[in-house]
């Protein structure tokens, strides 16, 4: 009987940086448009805030996922390497390090060595990354894709905020500026749920409670100077 199981794990990577870049662009957009305005500033200046802060943002997110992943990639292919001179130069003590994984994992002995045995016949390298390192090519690291997709999902969020700069008048934006930014951090919690199938409620509660804790900061910062930029 065929049977297809659908599973979400092939999304990690880009849906992790996806949903950072996104949540961190309304949040730190709408935090920064309204501190500004806040501060008793007009309409065309609270604007100019908003773009700076996204065009600084997403160089900053693009970077920040680049490096930071890379960093991930450089120790994940360090240990390749390593791997594969130990394999070259110990190919027994690295089967006997993969039977004693196969057991810790229930096999009893004769099996686990089997299994190692044939696995380090079909691929050695691999069967190590997957086992020993804890590798695969599902979850490894991937820095220019995660940079693209912060950077991409970061101004498609702090567009959001600056939208509402721009279409309703200045004297509305203290209330809907934080209102609507809310909404927008409630969608994206249950359609990265949605997309990981995880509890759509918890991820938008979660997303919810600390945009409306950052925002709340930078109005109080904003109403304590109360001087225009």
């Amino acid at each position: 009987m065929k049977h297809i199981e659908r599973h979400r794990t092939h999304r990690i990577g880009w849906l992790r940086a996806a949903v950072l870049g996104a949540n961190d662009g309304i949040v730190s957009t709408a935090s920064l448009v309204l501190g500004v305005a806040a501060a008793g500033s007009e309409s065309n200046n609270i604007m100019l805030a908003g773009v700076a802060g996204l065009v600084a943002g997403a160089m900053s997110m693009a970077a920040g996922e680049y490096v930071s992943v890379s960093s991930q990639s450089d120790t994940e292919q360090a240990d390749l390497e390593r791997e594969r001179r130990e394999l070259k130069e110990s190919p027994a003590h690295e089967h006997a390090e993969l039977k004693h994984i196969y057991m810790k994992r229930g096999l009893d002995a004769q099996l686990a060595a089997e299994v190692a045995t044939q696995l380090m016949q079909h691929d050695a390298l691999g069967a190590h990354a997957r086992d020993e390192l804890g590798i695969n090519e599902v979850l490894a690291a991937r820095p220019i894709q995660a940079a693209f997709a912060s950077a991409a999902t970061f101004s498609v969020g702090a567009l959001l905020p600056l939208l509402v700069v721009l279409l309703l008048p200045g004297s509305t934006l203290l209330w809907s500026i934080p209102l609507s930014s809310l909404l927008f951090l409630a969608l994206l919690g249950s359609m990265s749920a949605q997309a990981g199938g995880a509890s759509i409620w918890v991820a938008a509660s979660r997303v919810t409670f600390w945009g409306a804790l950052a925002m709340a900061s930078t109005a109080a910062i904003g109403a304590l100077f109360n001087v225009a930029v």
